[in-house]
Parts: C-alpha cells; structure tokens; sequence
C-alpha cells in the first residue's frame, strides 16, 4: 500500500490528457483497410489503443504476410495530423486539473517525441510538463512492457512504488503495473466499450470516470 505522499504523477497522453484515440483510429482504421487489412473503428479500438505504430505495423505486417505500402506511415501522419488541427480538444476536465496538482508529473505516451508535442501544444497543455516528456520510442520495449515508465521514474530519481500513473488502456495498466507503480485507469472516454471499465480494474487499475475526481484520488491509499 502506498502509504506516502506520491513522488511523480506519471500521465499517459492519448486518451488522458489529449481526446485523440477517436480521431486516430479512426483515420487508422480507414488506412488499414485500404491496405487490405480489414479493420473497423471498433476493432482499432480494441486491438491497438495503447500501442505503439512500430508495434501496431508489425502485428498488422505479420497478420498479412506482407509489408504495408512504403508511404503508410507518412499518409497516415499527414491525414493524423491535419484532422487533429481540425478537431483535437483536451479530455474533459484535464486543463483545470492540471492545474490543481502540484506533485512533480511527467508524461509517458506510446506516441513519438513530435505527436506528443503537436497534440500537447495543440490543445494548449504543454506548459504543465516543462521538459518532462517521454516516448516509447526512447526505450527497447513499449506498452505493456514496463521500460517506458521505469525510464520516467529514472529522470525523477524516484522508486517506482512512489508513482502514480494515469492511464486509459489495459497495455498501459500492464504496463505500469509490471513497474511496479499503481494505476488511475480513466474510463470516461467516449470511445471506449461498455466493458472497458472492468478490464481495467482486471488490468490493475483503480478506475474513475471523470477527470474532476483526479486530485482527490491523487491523495487515496492504494493497494
């Protein structure tokens, strides 16, 4: 149980503080099935969120038995990012709490170093992180693997029991989980399935559904 007052405030980026994963998958969807994958929104859903692209290409690559197009990754980031400039806002709520929490907090995204930027400095939530921004491309091993968030507690110079995570996918609960951290899972997003709730807490999380109970949670007891 942690019994003390957390270290580091350790947030996930899409889905937590940027509304993006209905955008983006979406848009992934639509781009995978014109390469012959046939994927709809809810399987991008339920397949992909919380992965990283490296990680989401291979298994789709595998699956194929085939490369996808040499121009995929650029297409889809093209596309990506000019719908976000269009329609990306910040999760409900997560501006003003942000702004409430005074421990040390980072973020730690499945996202590459430029997306996390662009989204961050998008929807006017960048100046809450300083230079404390992490991507899964600096480490060996994405979401579910634990590096990403082992690597952010290492810039802290803070054990991993000290850290509180924000999270809204079950490969990101595993993840900061098999860290050793314990787990805010946020299910309050629109695009997530009825269910998503449950397998959260089966992933380790404590679950919530709305970004305004965030700072009291910051302060409970956890297993």
């Amino acid at each position: 149980m942690l019994n003390i007052s957390p270290a580091l405030i350790i947030f996930d980026c899409d889905g937590v503080l940027v509304d993006s994963e209905p955008i983006a998958n979406r848009i992934l969807a639509q781009s995978l099935s014109k390469e012959g994958y046939e994927c709809s929104f809810e399987d991008s859903i339920e397949k992909f969120v919380g992965r990283d692209l490296t990680t989401i290409v291979n298994q789709v690559e595998t699956e194929l038995g085939r490369e996808l197009s040499e121009r995929f990754f650029e297409q889809l980031q093209a596309q990506t990012y000019a719908t976000f400039q269009k329609y990306l806002k910040p999760v409900p709520g997560i501006g003003a709490v942000l702004g409430k929490i005074s421990l040390p907090k980072c973020v730690a995204s499945s996202g590459t170093i430029d997306k996390i930027e662009f989204t961050l400095t998008l929807t006017g939530l960048r100046h809450h992180f300083g230079s404390a921004v992490f991507s899964a491309s600096q480490v060996p091993r994405g979401k579910p693997y634990p590096d990403l968030f082992l690597h952010a507690a290492q810039q802290f110079s803070v054990s991993p029991n000290a850290c509180i995570v924000v999270e809204d996918s079950v490969p990101g609960v595993l993840g900061a989980r098999a860290a050793g951290m314990h787990v805010l899972g946020y299910a309050g997003g629109t695009h997530v399935r009825p269910n998503h709730d449950h397998l959260l807490t089966e992933a380790g999380a404590q679950v919530f559904l709305s970004m305004t109970s965030l700072p009291k949670l910051l302060t409970t007891k956890f297993e």
